[in-house]
């Protein structure tokens, strides 16, 4: 069945309220400009929903105040000595121009080397880099995967790293796919572990409730932690928490 979309004003702030089939409501305020989601039961009238958003307002005011105190992230133009990220670590890019196979490597001094022919755009530099996040992602799956699996009592059948605007990583439950935001190979391991629990867990409970809770609590007692890092980064997410 379509999704059905209309904005409520509460408060003067406009929310998103999107229609689904589901048993509860879920709220998410998006950095960087604190966009504001709701995701209600069909069943639900519009006067509960405006009344559970408004039991949230103060909640939605001090999220989009901490957004709009966060620096923005500046244009990368992947140039010598620019910064960037790895694992959670502050790198520095070093490009080097020759004829070649472009390739990226990473030395033990934490500086990040970019070897590509003379001219290549910075569309394709960053099409590099991301390719390179890839393999480092990649890399890391199969290891969490050992882990978890037995822990959690579910098997994933496929995994796949993927570019995303507004979540960290998401799961099909009927097909038992997890994907994972290639944004988090910048992010330290813990995140990344974080996110593949997360959605790991979705396999035993598809909603964010206290059963959920509960489950993330038992398997990984710090996940609230990691979820507040990820929150603070300038990245549009999908708020768990709440």
């Amino acid at each position: 069945m379509r999704e059905a979309t209309k904005i409520l004003t509460v408060d003067g702030i406009e929310i998103q309220v999107v229609r689904k089939d589901i048993k509860h409501l879920y709220l998410s305020v998006s950095p960087p400009e604190g966009h504001v989601r709701v995701s209600a039961p069909r069943r639900m009238s519009d006067d509960n929903v405006h009344l559970a958003i408004f039991a949230k307002i103060n909640w939605i005011k001090k999220r989009q105040n901490k957004f709009k105190g966060q620096t923005k992230q500046t244009e990368l133009r992947y140039v010598s000595g620019e910064s960037h990220y790895f694992f959670g670590k502050h790198v520095l890019l070093h490009v080097i121009e020759r004829q070649g196979k472009h390739k990226v490597a990473l030395l033990e001094s934490d500086q990040l080397q970019m070897f590509v022919n003379p001219g290549t755009t910075i569309d394709n530099k960053e099409k590099l880099l991301n390719q390179w996040y890839r393999t480092q992602l990649n890399q890391r799956i199969p290891a969490l995967l050992d882990k978890w699996q037995p822990v959690i009592g579910k098997k994933v059948s496929e995994w796949d790293i993927k570019k995303m605007k507004t979540r960290w990583g998401s799961c099909n439950i009927v097909k038992k796919r997890i994907w994972l935001n290639l944004e988090l190979a910048k992010k330290p391991p813990e995140c990344l572990e974080y996110v593949f629990v997360h959605e790991m867990v979705h396999l035993l409970e598809p909603y964010h409730n206290a059963r959920f809770k509960g489950f993330m609590d038992k398997f990984l007692p710090q996940w609230r932690n990691f979820n507040d890092a990820l929150s603070s980064a300038p990245l549009r997410h999908e708020d768990w928490q709440y």
